[in-house]
């Protein structure tokens, strides 16, 4: 069966009337979004809302790559449909750095040379903060376990875990704001 419009046109696949209507709370912020209903939230963030730094990965959920969080959990956006996250709170990379200046783990990351090309940086990111939301001061072996799901193919993932341990001491000295 062929679905046409009014003037008997047939609708293409971009048409707006085929698109979802939602607003996405991102960041902190609510926007307002059309997209078509089978887009992955990693799709959606990066296509319709121009925030590329969640990048495609393998998408089959294994490397790690597009990890944003979701009600403060990390989850692989390229498994989630977009509609799936209407209602929920979703942080990407570019929610990290503040009017203040970078973000610890971000800080940490450039200081340490953590980040070597940068591709599976934000996925990495947003896992540590994640952690360390839920740990203050995890054991090296918490760290390990915890990015574990996230794969990187320029580093040895040590100056990735001391980062995350140097942004972890940062958070908790005395004055530390986030």
């Amino acid at each position: 069966m062929t679905v046409a419009s009014e003037d008997g046109a047939r609708p293409t696949a971009d048409d707006p009337r085929r698109k979802a209507h939602v607003i996405l709370r991102v960041n902190g912020e609510d926007h307002e979004v059309a997209f078509l209903p089978h887009k992955t939230l990693l799709e959606v963030l990066r296509e319709d809302m121009g925030l590329t730094g969640t990048k495609h990965g393998c998408e089959l959920g294994e490397c790690g790559t597009c990890t944003v969080l979701v009600d403060g959990e990390p989850q692989l956006s390229c498994l989630l449909l977009g509609l799936q996250s209407v209602g929920r709170d979703i942080e990407t990379v570019e929610g990290m750095a503040g009017a203040d200046g970078l973000h610890p783990l971000q800080q940490a990351f450039a200081e340490l040379g953590a980040a070597q090309c940068g591709y599976c940086t934000p996925g990495f990111l947003l896992t540590a903060e994640a952690l360390l939301r839920n740990d203050p001061q995890p054991s090296r072996e918490r760290i390990v376990e915890e990015l574990s799901g996230n794969l990187c193919r320029c580093t040895g993932y040590l100056k990735i875990y001391e980062a995350v341990e140097q942004a972890a001491a940062a958070r908790t000295a005395p004055g530390a704001g986030r």
